[in-house]
């Protein structure tokens, strides 16, 4: 699934997307972990002292994934690419990218990139970006520091503007409204649920949603529901965007941050220093801007 928070709240977590009651300790349940004895086959420079004494360090970013990370003629660009080069310009090296796949949950991923390495062909990062932030899930991931929390991301929906010249769409409208989702995603989730599954016959799936807003602008849906940024940045002049209220919706909001090897605490905590400095001096807001997108400060 490429939706990257989906696989984090619905099959790391287990939450339902009704929601369910927290206990009021989220680390009530815990069980310590085993401490990883071995570091990884690449786990090579991961000190902040080596990072700097070699001039870079190694960030892991999801491979296809506008405006967040993606390749254009060879050229690393989008949000999560233009952060992560300010947290390097802020420790004085060089940032370098390594485009990933999403792994079948959170866990796998940070397990892959962070501390311990794939089992093929796998490189550990000194810092892995997009990281959705739960005190839940930090609990039961003791690897990995989770820091630098730099944005928040929420769920919207876009529409054709001349489909809705007056009322915009709200999930009711699709039981009679076609509408454009993520395979598997949380949209995809949500929607076939709603109403006990009355709009599942107009629900339209997409392998990722850059073709489910070409659905959309195309005319060949009236809508589309994904997470806000996706969406602005593939608006055209014939649609629009907005967020209503989600009725059942618990997880239509998150926050965004960076995930460190547990074992390099002075790097987590100069990683959270550069972001800090940056959401402070505008200049994350601003490289959001500069994609056209809006940004939603992270609940820090």
């Amino acid at each position: 699934m490429s939706l990257h928070f989906l696989r984090f709240s619905l099959v790391v977590l287990g939450l339902s997307i009704s929601g369910q009651a927290r206990a009021a300790d989220p680390c009530a349940d815990y069980v310590p972990q085993a401490r990883p004895q071995n570091t990884g086959r690449e786990e090579v420079g991961q000190d902040l002292d080596q990072i700097q004494a070699q001039g870079h360090m190694l960030f892991a970013v999801y491979e296809d994934y506008p405006p967040y990370s993606w390749l254009q003629g060879g050229s690393a660009r989008g949000v999560d690419v233009e952060i992560a080069r300010i947290i390097a310009e802020d420790l004085g090296v060089e940032a370098r990218f390594n485009f990933v796949a999403a792994s079948e949950n959170l866990e796998a991923d940070l397990r892959n990139n962070i501390w311990k390495g794939a089992l093929i062909g796998g490189r550990v990062a000194n810092v892995m970006m997009r990281v959705p932030y739960d005190s839940a899930f930090k609990c039961r991931v003791e690897q990995v520091a989770f820091t630098g929390q730099y944005a928040t991301e929420s769920i919207a929906i876009a529409y054709n503007k001349a489909s809705y010249p007056e009322d915009k769409p709200v999930p009711a409208y699709f039981r009679f409204d076609t509408v454009a989702v993520e395979n598997d995603s949380i949209s995809d989730f949500y929607l076939s649920g709603f109403a006990g599954g009355q709009l599942r016959g107009n629900i339209r799936r997409y392998p990722d949603m850059v073709q489910a807003m070409a659905a959309l602008d195309t005319g060949e849906t009236m809508a589309a529901m994904g997470p806000l940024g996706q969406l602005e940045y593939a608006l055209g002049d014939r649609t629009g965007v907005h967020q209503p209220p989600l009725a059942g919706f618990a997880i239509s909001k998150w926050t965004l941050g960076v995930a460190v090897n547990f074992r390099f605490r002075p790097l987590s905590y100069a990683v959270d220093d550069a972001v800090r400095y940056a959401l402070e001096d505008g200049r994350i807001p601003q490289i959001y801007a500069d994609y056209g997108l809006t940004f939603q400060s992270p609940e820090r």
